[in-house]
């Protein structure tokens, strides 16, 4: 966590994933661009994977990170364990993110199937008559038009987030642990050796 240059580059790309997700999650509560009572919203978007899990908990240790350590980086061990903490965090949110994304995927939109009813259509599918892999079963919701398609890219962009997001952070909490373990900072012509 002590290289600036490095930190800073995962800081920058942290920062615009955890954007991404929070207007994705966003994207979410308007189906197809329709404002909808908020009853007819899939279950899945009401955990805020995308603005707490890959958003907020990401951004704060995104931001630590662009900061890029400062004068007194490696000054102590005990001072490297914050960034590493954050870290943490960053990796607790994306993974939760993966983890809801993955569900909401499976587990399908909330439609109209042409019965003036609202309903979860695809919730009884088995892996292999999933609705991901039979886009002809997608006719199935009718309202909102387009409901499948719009949940589909969305949870795939969140999950795909989540996941980068939290090999990022989690690189970023081996490197700080290594710098705390080894104590291999090298800065301004200072050698910090293991214990010397």
């Amino acid at each position: 966590m002590c290289s600036e240059t490095g930190s800073r580059y995962t800081g920058m790309l942290l920062l615009a994933l955890a954007t991404a997700a929070i207007i994705a999650n966003l994207l979410l509560y308007f189906p197809n661009g329709q404002v909808l009572e908020p009853s007819y919203i899939t279950d899945f978007v009401w955990f805020f994977h995308g603005f707490l899990g890959a958003g907020l908990l990401v951004l704060v240790p995104a931001l630590m990170l662009l900061r890029g350590g400062g004068e007194d980086c490696c000054a102590d061990r005990c001072g490297m364990l914050f960034p590493v903490l954050l870290a943490i965090q960053g990796t607790v949110g994306a993974v939760y993110c993966v983890v809801i994304s993955s569900l909401g995927l499976l587990r399908g939109p909330f439609c109209d199937t042409g019965s003036g009813n609202y309903t979860y259509p695809f919730r009884n599918d088995s892996l292999e008559d999933n609705y991901l892999f039979n886009q002809p079963t997608w006719t199935t919701c009718q309202e909102p038009e387009h409901i499948v398609l719009w949940n589909v890219v969305l949870f795939s962009i969140l999950l795909g987030i989540g996941m980068v997001e939290a090999m990022l952070c989690l690189s970023q909490v081996i490197s700080g642990l290594c710098d705390i373990y080894c104590g291999t900072c090298i800065r301004k012509g200072q050698v910090n050796i293991t214990g010397l």
